[in-house]
């Protein structure tokens, strides 16, 4: 297989069939019991550290500082790059985007389409442009447990009779 059909197989092909894996041989550290499903890694992804049990949804993990484009007339040789460190039991929403030099800890969740640009403590809820702590993990908990259902487990048939059952209002005649 020549270099340009397994650059093909890997970005493409692999990517889609395991992403955790794919990672890896990118050169991104990644934990154990991570669902990654479509992210990607700027020109440095052995850069990317994260930790376990760790879901990221069309995130972007950015390791450079591109804005000094502006100055790479006078200064070719410059660069801007810093590590990004994700740490266990992270949940980065849809489209969210890590950017350079950012450490998240422990137990958090970023919204959907956040941008990280600094450092997130342990045990937070952060969410926006750029992203802020809106509330601690533990606050979080107390909210969304009044509208869990217990339902992850169950096989799809099963599953779709419950809510249709509970939301009857959308129920087909």
């Amino acid at each position: 297989m020549t270099n340009l059909l397994k650059k093909i197989w890997l970005d493409v092909f692999y990517r889609r069939l395991n992403t955790e894996n794919w990672a890896r041989k990118k050169g991104a550290k990644v934990g154990k019991n991570c669902r990654l499903l479509n992210i990607t890694f700027s020109s440095e992804p052995y850069l990317v550290e994260i930790g376990d049990h760790v879901s990221a949804t069309s995130v972007h993990f950015e390791t450079h500082d591109g804005g000094i484009w502006v100055f790479r007339d006078k200064h070719r040789s410059w660069d801007i790059i810093k590590p990004i460190k994700i740490g266990n039991n992270v949940y980065l929403g849809l489209d969210v985007i890590v950017l350079p030099g950012v450490t998240i800890g422990d137990n958090v969740v970023v919204g959907a389409r956040s941008i990280v640009t600094k450092d997130i403590p342990a045990n937070s809820v952060v969410a926006g442009i750029p992203a802020r702590v809106i509330k601690s993990i533990d606050e979080y908990y107390e909210k969304v447990k009044q509208d869990v259902k217990d339902t992850k487990l169950m096989r799809s048939s099963d599953k779709k009779k419950f809510y249709l059952n509970y939301f009857k209002q959308w129920q087909k005649d």
